[in-house]
């Protein structure tokens, strides 16, 4: 009896250790995957330096050497810089992979392995974001650094709170993306869905401009109904410190909402395109 219970217990554990296993073994195919584009890596860095530059000189033209909505010159410079070397590791704008594979049919084969398609979408983009943070991340930054005056935190939490904070971001951009390629389950054609996503974003996810800048009311309800804050505002005004501690905690325990949120509503909105797959014959 005492062998059975024991061999009850175990098997929960196991289980455990397998899907932690099998996340881990995708997510590090995910980032030999990127890896191998090279050249599009160098490019892509290079340009996020060159565009830093011009964006950081108009932010800095713009406060004038004062602070301009709570923002010192200081804490604009290393949003801007930092906010340039989290582009490739949020990642907006990724390629319409799921969509294509909805359109010609491709998708039959994910629903066939194991893995939720969720899951393991999610450990691939992972992998993606932790490449992007080695070789699309750090030369923005060291940039910064070396041309500009960026503010330095001096908060020993804050760089555990910005890590935790990009983590959050990285999972809830990825649930954005998945649900705008999984509207093509339905349209078939997500061109309209991807042109809206591209064209608004960047405005209202803190990556173009800080979202202080724009009126109270708008902002609060930007955090309150719209994850989009979690992309890029909510942590480089973690790593910046433009709010106490308390309200740092606070911006963080929004993201982690916000995660929890999208990944169960990804997973339903799979589950219902599953659903409308056997309907149609899928």
């Amino acid at each position: 009896m005492a062998l059975f219970d024991a061999t009850v217990h175990t098997m929960p554990q196991q289980k455990l250790v397998g899907q932690i296993t099998t996340f881990w073994v995708i997510a590090v195919s995910g980032f030999r995957r990127y890896s191998t584009y090279r050249q599009a890596t160098v490019a892509g860095a290079f340009t996020n330096t060159v565009f830093g530059f011009l964006r950081c000189y108009l932010f800095l033209a713009v406060a004038g050497g004062a602070a301009v909505a709570g923002y010192t010159p200081e804490q604009l410079v290393t949003y801007v810089w930092v906010a340039q070397g989290l582009l490739a590791v949020v990642l907006l704008w990724g390629p319409p992979e799921l969509a294509d594979r909805i359109r010609t049919g491709e998708v039959v084969a994910d629903l066939l392995r194991p893995v939720h398609p969720v899951t393991s979408m999610l450990a691939t983009d992972l992998g993606r974001a932790w490449h992007a943070v080695l070789t699309r991340c750090v030369p923005p930054v060291l940039t910064g650094l070396i041309f500009f005056e960026p503010y330095l935190p001096v908060r020993w939490h804050t760089g555990p709170l910005f890590v935790l904070s990009v983590l959050f971001a990285i999972v809830i951009t990825f649930c954005c993306r998945f649900l705008i390629n999984a509207t093509g389950y339905w349209l078939l054609d997500v061109r309209g869905p991807i042109m809206l996503w591209t064209l608004g974003s960047g405005v209202i996810s803190g990556l173009y401009f800080p979202l202080r800048f724009l009126p109270e009311p708008a902002l609060l309800a930007l955090w309150l109904l719209t994850p989009l804050p979690s992309l890029f505002q909510a942590p480089l005004d973690v790593l910046i410190e433009r709010d106490a501690t308390p309200v740092q905690l606070g911006i963080v325990g929004v993201q982690a909402a916000w995660t929890v949120i999208m990944l169960l509503l990804c997973r339903y909105v799979q589950t219902r395109a599953e659903r409308r797959l056997v309907i149609q014959g899928g």
